[in-house]
């Protein structure tokens, strides 16, 4: 169906791409980072570095790319069709993960901002309900959702922003320096617990290519968003959760299901707490709103490139993809009742370990590709070369991600992976079975 809904502006675009990394990623960080300890901001930095260097990588892509449907047309030029499929599924199915994460994120703040202390079945049901209620906001088309994003953001800028200014008037060193390694971790070891945690917070920065074709002008402003968006939110993070973890002792925020209405109670009282969970709340809800939208956006894109199944294509008036919305829904309420567990905190570690190491795969499969596109568009051998070397650093940034995320991670990937190849191998025989009947009714 074709529509005449309008497109996001650069700004809109740009919003999305920092809404979908800091209402997603922050709001529950301190209490994980707690585990590690303050020493984690070298883990930041690690992953601000590599961040970055995606961003840019990425930022490429969108200029180059010939081929569209966000990063499985990246994939395409160098993997074909399978890479395509591949990109889109990988980066499907993480989405989902993601929202699930995010969705248990307002909960927690929720349930302290009403001083309910929900159970598992409990927080799964609220879960739910903020998944289905995100995703029908969608309907109402691409302006609609950069429009509300620009406002749902600001939950989360204010208080970001206050603690990283006025926040280093509470910040004392000393409780900051004894949350340092409370574990005594080994030093590499300390690292790498935190590498999934803070790369967590930087999903989202790919979301301009994923939601490319909603968007003016793509192959200007898709980088424009990615790059600028990508570097904002990384000066933000790292001032924000060292001076919070300056300001809380190490204990209360590790055991704090809403960390950042904590830190205000600490430096203010309870009333501007409460304000501040609130819009966190409000934050996090735009940002799973923009998620779901992403995350029908890449379905649509591979439907309408032949991937995925129709039904995923067809939109309303408003450009959104209705049915395929409730099939993805009905998919998240499933994951979500198998995934519920009595400690917040653990469940959205486990969802962020799973969703990190599942988006790898399409990263990787990104990066390779864009030295293709290159290539491709006629730019000269030199900086094709050059750019091999960033290339090859952010592939190892990657396999690092993955590989900090442990096994069990790493496990569940595997296992959505294969489970990918195996659908696409079955439905690429199955084509090519059709062809060879009607070929054979012909003759």
């Amino acid at each position: 169906m074709k529509t005449t809904a309008k497109k996001m502006s650069v700004f809109q675009l740009t919003t999305m791409v920092a809404a979908n990394m800091l209402g997603a990623g922050i709001i529950m960080l301190p209490t994980n980072l707690a585990q590690v300890g303050t020493i984690s901001v070298l883990s930041w930095l690690v992953t601000a570095v590599g961040a970055l260097l995606l961003a840019y990588i990425f930022a490429q892509a969108g200029m180059f790319s010939q081929i569209k449907g966000g990063m499985g047309g990246y994939a395409e030029h160098r993997f074909g069709k399978t890479g395509h499929f591949m990109a889109s599924y990988a980066y499907s199915i993480s989405l989902i993960i993601a929202n699930i994460a995010i969705a248990v994120s307002a909960v927690g703040y929720g349930s302290e901002f009403f001083g309910v202390d929900l159970n598992a079945t409990q927080t799964s049901q609220v879960t739910i309900v903020l998944l289905w209620f995100a995703a029908i906001l969608n309907f109402r088309g691409n302006r609609f959702t950069g429009q509300l994003s620009n406002i749902t953001i600001w939950g989360c800028i204010v208080p970001v922003l206050l603690i990283g200014t006025i926040g280093w008037f509470w910040f004392s060193p000393d409780t900051y320096l004894a949350a340092w390694n409370p574990n005594d971790l080994p030093f590499f070891e300390a690292i790498k617990q935190s590498i999934a945690l803070t790369l967590w917070g930087f999903l989202g920065f790919e979301s301009a290519a994923a939601n490319a074709d909603a968007v003016e002008n793509p192959k200007k402003n898709v980088p424009i968003a990615t790059f600028a968006g990508t570097l904002a939110v990384a000066v933000i993070y790292i001032l924000s959760t060292n001076v919070m973890a300056g300001i809380v002792p190490n204990t209360e925020l590790l055991n704090s299901n809403a960390p950042f209405g904590l830190t205000f109670a600490y430096m203010f009282n309870d009333t501007i707490a409460n304000v501040i969970m609130a819009l966190m709340i409000i934050s996090c809800c735009g940002a799973l709103l923009c998620w779901q939208f992403t995350l029908s956006r890449v379905f649509k894109n591979a439907a309408e490139a032949g991937y995925f199944p129709k039904v995923f294509a067809r939109v309303n008036s408003k450009d959104a993809p209705v049915r395929g919305v409730f099939i993805l829904l009905a998919i998240e309420t499933i994951l979500t009742l198998f995934t519920a567990n009595d400690s917040l905190r653990d469940q959205f570690e486990t969802l962020v370990n799973l969703a990190v190491v599942t988006n790898v795969v399409p990263y990787i499969l990104c990066i390779i590709a864009v030295p293709t596109m290159m290539h491709m568009s006629g730019l000269e051998k030199r900086r094709i070369d050059r750019f091999y070397f960033v290339a090859v650093a952010g592939v190892l940034y990657c396999l690092y991600a993955v590989y900090a995320c442990g096994v069990d991670a790493m496990l569940g990937s595997a296992v959505a992976v294969t489970i990918g190849i195996c659908i696409y191998m079955i439905r690429k025989g199955w084509v090519a079975y059709r062809a060879q009947r009607f070929q054979q009714s012909i003759d």
